[in-house]
């Protein structure tokens, strides 16, 4: 069964390049299109529009974090980084600049359509579920969302969101007062528990807690109880 997924890949190298591409078309994936520098990639993105993006970090004609921040501006489509950087500083850099998940070379081929099928089959639903008629807007004083119109709003001010960012309040919002381990809302809001990592939970909340007016040294909303998990507290009053 074919996947009608357009998905665009980012590499200068020929190798992976290939062996990504062959790989998916086993897969049953069929709109790939494939890029090796920061401008093709750009112009690509000008022509067509992707469900997920697998993007490089060292490119010959510019660095792949900076490029995807620039994506950013034009597309909340999954960003996947795959790269020879391996460092914590990398994958942090990454998904602090907009990236929805970081795998390392070298890597296993099989390893990355896990990753994509679990970002697309998770985007999907969310997709579905915004479409709703029995979805309903969450309005706290310090910020309202509504997740049909994938709307976040905070102290009057719209603030653009990826979806991953979107999904991960939406998690929240429906769950609040509750606790839950890192590994538990990877696997609830990524679709994956095998290759979860706990770095990728924790970017993407600081991330949110930053664009929700949270206090990032002592936040109030979304609540860390050290050694357990996450808390989502609905501020109240002037919080």
């Amino acid at each position: 069964m074919k996947d009608d997924a357009n998905i665009l890949i980012v590499d200068d190298e020929s190798g992976i390049l290939k062996i990504l591409e062959l790989t998916l078309r086993k897969e049953h994936f069929t709109h790939i299109t494939t890029t090796t520098t920061k401008a093709e990639a750009l112009q690509a993105l000008v022509e067509q529009s992707f469900d997920i993006i697998l993007l490089d970090v060292m490119l010959p004609d510019g660095d792949g974090f900076v490029l995807c921040s620039t994506i950013r501006q034009q597309t909340t489509a999954p960003i996947l980084f795959i790269s020879a950087r391996s460092s914590d500083f990398d994958k942090l850099t990454g998904l602090s600049v907009g990236g929805d998940d970081y795998i390392t070379k070298p890597f296993n081929p099989l390893e990355v359509v896990a990753r994509i099928r679990a970002i697309l089959r998770r985007q999907r639903e969310y997709e579905k579920k915004t479409v709703q008629p029995e979805m309903k807007s969450y309005i706290y004083n310090a910020f309202s969302f509504s997740p049909d119109e994938a709307l976040l709003t905070v102290h009057g001010e719209v603030v653009q969101a990826t979806a991953k960012e979107l999904e991960l309040l939406h998690f929240f919002c429906k769950n609040p007062n509750r606790v839950f381990t890192t590994s538990q809302i990877y696997e609830r809001v990524w679709g994956e528990d095998v290759f979860g990592e706990e770095k990728t939970v924790t970017i993407h909340i600081a991330k949110l807690r930053k664009k929700l007016g949270d206090n990032t040294r002592r936040p109030n909303i979304i609540v860390n109880l050290r050694g357990i998990g996450y808390k989502f507290i609905p501020p109240t009053g002037d919080s």
